[in-house]
């Protein structure tokens, strides 16, 4: 199986993730916080360490504000509905994935927000100057993706942080296809919230995600619960990282995630982007002369990360993923891509597209097996 779904979740996984994976299980398996042995205090020696390693790789001084969620999706709600009350508006894009647009939605539904959704180039970007004339005195959050989960295209986020903090909204980023590729820095790019999974290029387990959490908010706890902090207290303890974090943490994800985080730092950003820009420029350069297929967004190699979304003429986006998998044994991904208002936009709904999304394990041997595969077709 030639494996092109890494936009989905990163595979394989460096050795030492499932090293990590193996050894933690036997070595370190007791509940951080809630003992004074030895043990216990291991894993939240782990914790901690990871909780550092975060702070440092996403250019922010409290590590104590790295918050361990379940998943991207958790994240994000927790940054979303631990932050808006009853009468605030919010400034998305329709470019944005389910995990934004569906609880944002959810909350217009019920009146208790409003919701403004710009659009996006015909490249795939998205205009600052936009979210400059869409902020009101009412606007309490600015919500973007980093880079398209379809397209690929890298959005200005340094540039819209910018302009958030001039009119004093809270910012939050979906980083969950460039987390682990593009450098993030928090302080710099001016980013309030901070969400992303730990099972894509991070190189994590599925089952871990995490929020950073500026100073400048102080969310409402998603989940309320044990913490082994202050046990006595009644409500949720207002102490980072206690507050956002009831109940037992999934410590296994944790360790793994230090040691993918520790092969990303090892390998180092550079060489993991342009890795992945000579695969995505290969991809791209021999589908663009091709004139049975349609590819969509920027071609860009350096405004975007490895995403390709494409059509092929005369057939459906899900027969040309079936006919891959089944005859060529290539792994994408059809469909909607959890965006739909961003198909709706491009005009590919309802099918959808095909999305070829190369990692950092694929060769240019892998690249070019799926290319024949698609000229065959």
């Amino acid at each position: 199986m030639t494996y092109l779904d890494n936009a989905a979740t990163s595979f394989p996984k460096p050795e030492a993730v499932y090293r990590e994976l193996q050894d933690y299980l036997r070595r370190d398996g007791a509940n951080p916080g809630r003992a004074g042995h030895q043990w216990a205090m291991r894993v939240e020696k782990t914790m901690d360490d990871t909780r550092n390693l975060l702070a440092r790789f996403f250019g922010m001084d409290d590590h104590r504000r790295v918050i361990f969620t379940l998943n991207g999706t958790d994240s994000l709600n927790m940054a979303i509905k631990g932050v808006l009350q009853p009468g605030d508006h919010v400034v998305s894009s329709l470019l944005e994935h389910n995990s934004v647009s569906r609880p944002l939605k959810h909350l217009e539904s019920k009146g208790s927000i409003s919701l403004t959704q710009l659009p996006f180039s015909q490249e795939g970007f998205v205009d600052p100057e936009d979210f400059r004339r869409a902020l009101t005195s009412r606007t309490r959050l600015v919500v973007l993706l980093h880079a398209s989960n379809v397209l690929g295209t890298l959005q200005p986020i340094a540039e819209v942080g910018r302009i958030c903090r001039r009119h004093g909204a809270l910012f939050l980023v979906d980083a969950a296809q460039t987390a682990g590729i593009v450098p993030i820095h928090m302080q710099s790019m001016q980013i309030d919230l901070l969400a992303f999974p730990g099972h894509k290029a991070l190189f994590g387990p599925p089952g871990i995600g995490v929020l950073l959490v500026g100073h400048r908010v102080e969310p409402l706890p998603w989940r309320e619960g044990g913490t082994g902090f202050d046990s006595e207290d009644p409500l949720q303890p207002r102490r980072f990282p206690h507050l956002l974090e009831g109940g037992t943490p999934n410590t296994l994800g944790v360790a793994a995630l230090r040691a993918g985080l520790r092969f990303v730092t090892g390998e180092g950003l550079d060489r993991i982007r342009g890795h992945e820009q000579r695969l995505l420029t290969r991809l791209t350069e021999s589908l663009r002369g091709n004139p049975r297929i349609c590819l969509y967004g920027s071609l860009d190699p350096h405004r975007r990360v490895g995403s390709v979304a494409l059509n092929r003429e005369g057939y459906t986006s899900s027969e040309v993923g079936a006919i891959l998998d089944n005859s060529f044994e290539i792994a994408v991904r059809p469909g909607l891509h959890c965006a739909p208002y961003l198909h709706r936009h491009l005009g590919t709904a309802p099918e959808g597209a095909v999305r070829i999304s190369p990692g950092y394990f694929n060769t240019e041997e892998d690249v070019d097996r799926c290319l024949s595969a698609l000229e065959q077709l």
